[in-house]
């Protein structure tokens, strides 16, 4: 698991957003809405999906990942 995600407070807000909406499939959700904007060519929002979808998969694990400060 990549450990660094580059994500805003929007970001956050819609990964938790789709994690109370799909619950354990949050992450196919934010995986399909990254490849429909690639797919109309729009680089920006799916490396934003791409983001949250890897934010969704730190927010998923029951330990702490990386470190504590």
């Amino acid at each position: 698991m990549d450990h660094y995600v580059h994500v805003d407070r929007a970001g956050l807000d819609q990964a938790r957003e789709l994690m109370t909406l799909f619950g354990d499939h949050a992450m196919i959700e934010a995986a399909n809405r990254a490849e429909s904007s690639r797919a109309v060519g729009n680089v920006i929002h799916f490396c934003r999906w791409r983001q949250i979808e890897r934010a969704i998969e730190l927010l998923s694990v029951p330990h702490v990942v990386g470190t504590v400060h």
